[in-house]
């Protein structure tokens, strides 16, 4: 058979993690995958997980861990690992401190190094959830109020950040903005994710008809306290399965056929049919 061209292709390397206390060793093992994925299997776009440079616990410790941007020391780490690999890097998010408040926030480079995005997380994750633990990510960070897109080549490119996956509204938004491509960096529990997780992801791909990048933590945190569920994958616009990281520490990549947005949208064209 013949091989199969893609005129409008974009390759995506995703990277899992198991981030902690730690700040240096997580940034450190972060660089180590992104050079590592980056040689392999030369992506266009490279995404981290949610809280990739610290995920401890407690408001006094998260917000330690909190740089100013653009002057600080992981802000300008990654922005010169982006131009010296010449790839558009989607730095998960890490705690952001701007005046007396913290954010949530993805930071997203270009290939020369370039600030070209910076979303803050709308949706905080305030529940107790199934087996006792409490989460209130309200009492550490406060809110987002933009919705944020950035463009790969051809590609627009839609932000999200874990807790926001159960919101479809924002989602949306993002695909009335024009995202062909959805990136959502997460640290998604254990015990929701087993059940929710791939769920969600395929389900917001289907419905927006765009490639779904979806980017978790793996492992356990806060001494075995808490539990992340991984699953990193890309979901293609009709909810198919594209790629997925295996248990644990570790990469994957997938080519995502932008041509093939367009032609789910024309086939099942939703956007044009919403009545609410």
């Amino acid at each position: 058979m013949p091989a199969v061209t893609w005129r409008n292709a974009m390759k995506i390397g995703v990277v899992q993690m198991n981030s902690g206390s730690d700040k240096a060793k997580n940034v450190a093992d972060a660089e180590r995958l992104v050079r590592c994925v980056v040689a392999q299997d030369k992506p266009d776009l490279v995404v981290l997980p949610e809280y990739f440079a610290f995920l401890g616990e407690g408001r006094e410790a998260m917000q330690g861990s909190a740089e100013t941007f653009p002057d600080g020391p992981v802000y300008q780490r990654l922005s010169a690992l982006a131009r010296e690999l010449g790839v558009t890097l989607h730095a998960g998010s890490m705690v952001e401190k701007s005046g007396d408040g913290f954010f949530n926030t993805s930071l997203v480079f270009d290939p020369q190094g370039r600030e070209i995005a910076k979303y803050r997380k709308m949706h905080l994750f305030d529940i107790d959830a199934p087996g006792g633990l409490a989460y209130r990510e309200s009492e550490i960070i406060s809110r987002g109020r933009q919705v944020v897109t950035y463009r790969v080549g051809r590609a627009s490119v839609g932000c999200a950040i874990c807790y926001d996956l159960r919101f479809p509204e924002l989602f949306r938004a993002l695909r009335d903005q024009g995202a062909d491509v959805i990136v959502l960096p997460a640290a998604f529990t254990l015990m929701t994710g087993k059940d929710h997780w791939e769920v969600l992801v395929r389900a917001r791909a289907i419905e927006t008809q765009t490639c779904f990048v979806a980017v978790g933590q793996t492992g356990a945190h806060a001494d075995g306290r808490k539990w992340c569920w991984g699953h990193s994958m890309v979901i293609d616009p009709w909810g198919h399965l594209v790629a997925q990281c295996p248990d644990g520490v570790g990469t994957a990549s997938a080519r995502v056929d932008l041509d093939r947005v367009a032609a789910v949208r024309r086939d099942v064209p939703v956007a044009q049919h919403h009545v609410l």
